[in-house]
C-alpha cells in the first residue's frame, strides 16, 4: 500500500511538472504573439530582397510605444546599402507621445535619407500623423485615413456604484487630481479644463501637418481636421495624401524617382530575434502585462485614435 502510494505521488509530481512545462511554453508563445502584434507592428515577414536599396518598415495596430519603430528607422538610416525608406502604415492611431516621437525622428532622418509612406487598410488619426511627416504619401483608393483629431473617453459609473452599494473614497491634493474619476460626473470646470487640454494637443497635430503639407492642402486644415474619415481617393483630392496606389506601385515609383541601381525590390526590415532566456521571457511578460495594465487603468488618456466599426 505504501509502495502504491509512493507511485501515485511520483505520478502526480510528473503530471504537475509536465503541465508546468506546457504552461511555460504556452505563456512564452502568447507573450511572443502579443509582442508581435504590439502597437508598432515591427516584426514582419522576412524579405527575399535582402539587398534591395528600398527598406520597408511596418507600423500596424494601435501605436502605444515608439521604441521598436525608432530603432528600425535608425537601422535603416545607418545602413549605407539602403537609399530610401517606406513606412507601411496600417494603424487606427494610438497614444500621443509615441506618435509624436516617431514623427520627430522621421523629420530628422528624411533630409538625410528620403522617407515615404504607404497606407494600407487604415492610416487614421495617429497613423496619419506619422504619415504626414514623410515627404510623400501613397494610399490605396479604399484606404480609411484622416480622423485628424484627439479623443479622451471616460465613464460616469456613479449610478452603477450606487446600485451595487459600492462607495469608493478618494483622497486628493489638487482639485483636478481625480478628474475622470468614474465614481462621479465631471464638474463644468473639469470639462472646460479637459477641452482646453485636448484643444492644445489638437493644435499640435494640425501644426505638424502644416509643417510638411501646407502647400499641398486643397482646403483649410481647420476644415479637414475635425475628425472626419476620408477614403484614399478623396484624401488625395484634398491634398491629405499625394498619390493613389499600393505599396509595390509606390516602391517602383520611388525606385525610378531616386534613380536607384539594380532590379526593383523591397526589403522588409524586422527586429532581430533574440535567443530564448528565462530572464528575457520574464522581462517580456512583465512588459506585456504592464502594457495591458496601462490600457486598462488609463482609458482616459488623450489619444490619436480611431476604432473603425464595420
Amino acid at each position: 500500500m505504501s509502495r502504491e502510494r509512493s507511485k501515485g505521488i511520483v505520478g502526480i509530481f510528473i503530471l504537475v511538472s509536465v503541465l508546468f512545462l506546457v504552461f511555460i511554453v504556452f505563456a512564452f508563445f502568447t507573450v511572443s504573439k502579443l509582442k508581435d502584434s504590439n502597437a508598432l507592428g515591427t516584426n514582419v515577414l522576412s524579405s527575399k530582397n535582402e539587398n534591395s536599396p528600398i527598406a520597408v518598415i511596418t507600423i500596424e495596430n494601435e501605436i502605444m510605444d515608439s521604441k521598436k519603430t525608432v530603432e528600425l528607422l535608425h537601422r535603416a538610416e545607418e545602413d549605407e546599402t539602403i537609399k530610401a525608406i517606406i513606412l507601411r502604415i496600417n494603424s487606427p492611431g494610438g497614444a500621443v507621445a509615441p506618435t509624436q516621437e516617431i514623427y520627430q525622428e522621421i523629420r530628422r532622418i528624411d533630409p538625410i535619407k528620403p522617407i515615404y509612406s504607404s497606407f494600407g487598410s487604415i492610416a487614421a488619426s495617429g497613423g496619419y500623423y506619422i504619415g504626414a511627416a514623410t515627404r510623400e504619401i501613397w494610399a490605396n483608393a479604399g484606404t480609411l485615413t484622416g480622423s485628424i483629431g484627439v479623443i479622451m473617453q471616460m465613464a460616469d459609473l456613479s449610478e452603477l456604484y450606487q446600485f451595487l452599494k459600492y462607495k469608493p473614497e478618494t483622497i486628493k491634493a489638487g482639485r483636478f487630481k481625480d478628474t475622470g474619476n468614474p465614481a462621479r460626473a465631471l464638474t463644468p470646470e473639469e470639462k472646460q479644463y479637459l477641452e482646453s487640454l485636448l484643444a492644445g494637443t489638437h493644435k499640435q497635430f494640425l501644426d505638424d501637418i502644416l509643417a510638411v503639407r501646407k502647400d499641398r492642402l486643397k482646403k483649410d486644415i481647420n476644415e479637414l481636421g475635425q475628425g472626419q474619415i476620408f477614403h484614399g481617393k478623396e484624401a488625395a483630392e484634398f491634398g491629405l495624401v499625394d498619390k493613389v496606389g499600393g505599396l509595390w506601385e509606390a516602391g517602383r515609383a520611388i525606385h525610378a524617382e531616386q534613380k536607384l541601381e539594380g532590379k526593383f525590390g523591397l526589403r522588409f526590415l524586422k527586429s532581430p530575434k533574440k535567443k530564448f532566456s528565462v530572464s528575457d521571457f520574464l522581462n517580456e511578460t512583465e512588459e506585456t502585462m504592464s502594457d495591458l495594465r496601462q490600457k486598462i487603468s488609463s482609458p482616459n488618456s488623450p489619444a490619436f485614435l480611431y476604432r473603425p466599426r464595420m
